[in-house]
């Protein structure tokens, strides 16, 4: 194994947890390779690793996202132009919060500062579909091939969503409360280290208190799948016989409404079980992108058909992302 190897499969992966509680759960008369034994393991496993990657990973990106306050960030999306301002948007989203409805308050923020409705757009599809913990916590499951070229995709689809609503001018479709709001600049003073490191820490276990009953629903979910779903079943549905596999799953993950954290086990049993990797991406897009209860907040801003463009172009770009990593999944994996 090389250095690579094992920093994927150790250290992201913590393979040595899931030897471990193999070894330990037959002590306590658990057969771990019975259903019931099984379900215990795999939820105790990605529960733990979960909850470690998660806590680690809130802490750094909270560390950083403190160079980049709401005013900061308006200040320098507020300099550029075009295309390169809906780049740095995308690229800003994914050290923002960890879920769609979170970016939401963002989103609103930055297009009553006077921001291109364009370039808050791509902040808004990125935020929640790509952040840095959705890097690493795919590669510690799928490795870095899928992770970066997820990350990659993802970006281009927030780019490009946020353009084509440039180039079709729907400000007239936001709602006239967010326009006339204005913005307000706050000049806050520059924090210290200690007071970036306390912030860090704040946000992680803010953010932990709010994902973590999503975790243990989307890790029970996953136990489920992995040891209780006949694979043929899932084959069948989600399987490369499946050619409505990827549209069936995006339509499945919209009204849900879980952060990546959550996603992540229920993706890993259904990869295991047969589905496709792309059909299975479409899934986790669609979940953490386009859910029912950030839909309902995004109406309050905007009007409905500006509401139908975000979600038809979204849904699209999920639709063609996943067919894309179905076509190439043997590269990939």
């Amino acid at each position: 194994m090389g250095v690579w190897g094992f920093i994927q499969d150790q250290m992201l992966g913590m393979k040595w947890l899931n030897e471990l509680l193999g070894m330990g759960l037959p002590a306590l008369g658990l057969d771990v390779n019975g259903r019931i034994g099984g379900s215990v393991q795999f939820f105790i496993y990605d529960v733990l690793k979960i909850t470690v990657l998660l806590c680690i990973l809130i802490f750094a990106v909270s560390y950083i996202q403190s160079y980049f306050p709401p005013e900061r960030s308006k200040r320098i999306l507020g300099r550029l132009h075009g295309i390169w301002a809906n780049i740095v948007s995308a690229l800003l989203g994914t050290v923002t919060p960890f879920c769609s409805c979170s970016s939401i308050p963002l989103f609103i923020g930055f297009t009553s500062a006077g921001l291109p409705l364009g370039v808050t757009f791509s902040f808004l599809v990125s935020s929640p579909m790509v952040d840095l913990g959705s890097l690493v916590l795919l590669m510690s499951i799928f490795g870095a091939k899928v992770a970066i070229v997820y990350v990659v995709v993802g970006l281009v689809i927030s780019v490009v969503g946020g353009t084509l609503i440039e180039k079709l001018h729907m400000e007239k479709y936001v709602e006239s409360f967010i326009l006339s709001a204005g913005g307000v600049d706050i000049e806050s003073p520059d924090p210290t280290i200690r007071e970036r490191l306390t912030y860090a820490k704040e946000q992680m276990l803010d953010t932990f208190k709010k994902v973590f009953p999503y975790i243990l629903i989307g890790v029970g979910i996953g136990a489920l799948i992995h040891n209780w779903i006949p694979e043929n079943w899932i084959e069948t549905v989600l399987g490369s016989n499946s050619p409505f596999g990827v549209i069936l799953a995006t339509i499945v993950g919209i009204p849900m409404y879980a952060d990546i954290f959550g996603t992540i086990p229920v993706a890993e049993a259904l990869l295991s079980k047969g589905a496709q990797l792309g059909t299975v991406l479409s899934f986790m897009m669609a979940v953490t992108t386009l859910s029912l209860p950030s839909l309902i907040m995004l109406r309050k801003a905007v009007k409905p058909k500006l509401l139908a463009l975000f979600i038809g172009i979204c849904a699209i770009g999920i639709i063609l992302v996943g067919y894309l990593f179905n076509a190439f999944q043997f590269i990939l994996i």
